[in-house]
């Protein structure tokens, strides 16, 4: 019997006060905050951050491929289901899906913030509405928070009020403040992330070289193709940094960066360890790469059919389907459609696992 399914990645459109309601008073005049503006349509505006966010793409989920863009479009026009907890429901029904894991979008440009003691703030306001969000239908709206990862021990003290504010994984920035995320002072972190039961997620767009806007060769369209990098960079240098052989119950979630690429990944790992570590070297390993990413790494994709079809060449546990929404690479509300299109050579049972099953048991739902 085929089983709901469940998005392991959505989004939500911040309201205008949730910075701006929420955050540490001595940023009150700097939160985040919309403008209105005649020509570019609602943008959200960041202190210290040089470019405004447009509105145009963060709700555009159903519109024809002819209708995306950018500008000129107003916050009250975006999917109510961005912000209002009950109109959401409306928006799950309609899709087919029966719960989501719910993420930042202004929050992902937040990530790329130079300041990390702003950054915090940000994000200490954010996962109070997070919170406020997804409490209004906790067995559907499945909240994941943020940390800025400031330091080692301001990264302890996020993941326990994430703990406690009831959400169920945390999102991490590409770029820690301190070292990288393969060496060694990030145990104690690692540790309490696997002790408090959250998994980490790094989602597309949230390093600094894989921002949009940046400088890419060729045509503009070229830059989309090269988001996924960061998300594969961030993996490599877990695994190839001995980070998943120091904390084997570790869980990192890939997020949005499709998956039909992740058995050539596998190869290439393991051909680089095999031929090159010797005048490459790596941190200490005792197994092959590819074996720890097949136990530690989940990754999540929309309408990637490649991944429904390389699903043997990788480990089919660690495959997590999304819609999401309400951005404008999502499926909605057309997603029962194309995953009959995408899943038809499955049987019941591994459609389960990419749909339901797995993302079920990595938060730990009911």
């Amino acid at each position: 019997m085929l089983k709901s399914a469940i998005s392991a990645d959505s989004h939500v459109t911040e309201p205008p006060g949730t910075y701006v309601d929420r955050i540490d008073r001595r940023y009150r005049d700097r939160a985040p905050h919309i403008v209105h503006d005649a020509t570019r349509g609602d943008v959200f505006v960041v202190d210290g951050m040089p470019k405004s966010i447009p509105m145009g793409l963060v709700a555009a989920a159903g519109k024809d491929a002819s209708e995306l863009t950018m500008w000129g479009v107003r916050f009250e026009d975006l999917h109510r289901g961005g912000w209002d907890p009950d109109a959401r429901m409306a928006d799950q029904d309609r899709d087919g899906v029966s719960a989501e894991v719910i993420y930042p979008t202004v929050g992902m440009m937040i990530c790329n913030h130079p300041d990390f003691d702003y950054k915090q703030a940000c994000f200490d306001a954010y996962n109070l509405w997070i919170a406020e969000f997804c409490g209004a239908h906790p067995d559907r709206l499945i909240g994941v928070g943020q940390t800025a990862m400031r330091s080692v021990a301001d990264g302890i003290a996020d993941l326990r009020r994430i703990k406690d504010l009831g959400l169920r994984g945390v999102m991490l920035p590409g770029n820690p403040a301190v070292a990288d995320y393969d060496d060694p002072v990030y145990a104690p972190f690692y540790e309490a992330a696997v002790d408090l039961g959250l998994p980490l997620s790094f989602h597309i767009l949230t390093s600094r070289d894989d921002a949009l806007g940046r400088l890419v060769r060729g045509p503009k369209l070229n830059g989309f193709l090269a988001i996924i990098r960061g998300c594969q960079d961030i993996l490599g240098t877990f695994v190839l940094g001995g980070v998943f052989e120091r904390h084997p119950r570790l869980r990192v979630v890939s997020v949005e960066a499709d998956a039909g690429w992740v058995p050539h990944y596998m190869y290439r790992m393991d051909h680089a360890y095999e031929r090159h570590r010797y005048w490459l070297p790596a941190g200490t390993l005792t197994r092959m790469p590819s074996e720890y990413f097949r136990e530690n790494v989940y990754t999540t994709f929309q309408d990637d059919w490649v991944a429904f079809q390389v699903k043997d060449l990788c480990n089919i546990r660690r495959l997590l389907w999304a819609n999401d929404f309400p951005h404008s690479d999502s499926t909605w509300p057309r997603s029962q459609e194309l995953l009959a299109k995408h899943a038809a050579h499955l049987t019941p049972a591994e459609r389960n696992l990419l749909v339901h099953d797995n993302v079920t048991e990595l938060y730990g739902l009911a």
